[in-house]
């Protein structure tokens, strides 16, 4: 038996289309803000669950089931965090919707995606509020919540005052709100790694790092977002001069 005769994920030999429409429709996702926003979402709740269940000491009365009931409603500041996940899930579901045609996005359903975003923002805030992170409430909560809520609310209009050639402020305050968790993250990295050279377990590296990625994921994502609005209020522009010209 050769590897040609191996089934695939099409279920024929030899046939590789089935893994060819996965790999295209991975591709696809990828393509706007949603995919990393999803991405960010779902290896940081994978890893976050890994090491809560990883943590329970070996013959500890707290079973894998209790610990991860604990992760995900245990406390007020944990349901606000569960709540904030499955809204930015459906968030980045609606980007990866609204950008599936390509150019240019659908614009109402990324207002949607912005105004979903922005809820997720909220509970995000309430639960680092509660965890006793402030500054990271206001920043990645509160901060990112205006962003997004801006975003929707300016629905490609320039901003009354705002220089039509900067940056958009909305997209760009969001984009400014990962910056205190990503420092946050460098700095816990390079903690645990301190610990873990120490004889510490290795498993406290993990999410710090992890975090560090989702973030620069979650970055990537605003960032196209960002230069969307760049592009639009380009076009926009050219527009009005040409009519101008006329």
């Amino acid at each position: 038996m050769t590897i040609h005769d191996l089934p695939d994920a099409a279920g024929e030999p030899g046939d590789t289309s089935g893994l060819s429409r996965f790999a295209a429709a991975i591709r696809s996702r990828m393509v706007g803000p949603g995919g990393y926003y999803n991405l960010g979402n779902g290896l940081g709740l994978v890893t976050g669950v890994t090491v809560q269940i990883v943590a329970v000491p070996p013959g500890s009365a707290l079973s894998g089931h209790a610990a991860l009931l604990d992760y995900f409603v245990g406390s007020i500041a944990a349901l606000s965090l569960t709540l904030a996940t499955l809204v930015f899930f459906w968030s980045g579901e609606i980007y990866c919707r609204a950008w599936a045609r390509k150019p240019p996005p659908d614009a109402s359903l990324n207002r949607l995606g912005d105004m979903l975003s922005g809820v997720g923002a909220i509970g995000l805030g309430v639960a680092l509020f509660l965890f006793g992170e402030p500054v990271l409430a206001a920043t990645s909560g509160f901060l990112h919540a205006l962003g997004k809520f801006g975003s929707a609310f300016e629905d490609g209009r320039p901003l009354l005052g705002w220089p039509a050639n900067w940056p958009n402020p909305f997209r760009s305050a969001v984009l400014a709100s990962r910056l205190p968790a990503m420092v946050s993250a460098v700095v816990g990295s390079g903690g645990a790694l301190q610990l873990a050279w120490s004889g510490a377990s290795w498993t406290l590296v993990a999410a710090p790092l992890t975090l560090l990625v989702c973030y620069l994921l979650w970055a990537k994502a605003d960032l196209l977002l960002l230069l969307q609005e760049v592009r639009a209020g380009s076009a926009l522009a050219s527009s009005s001069g040409n009519r101008d010209g006329a």
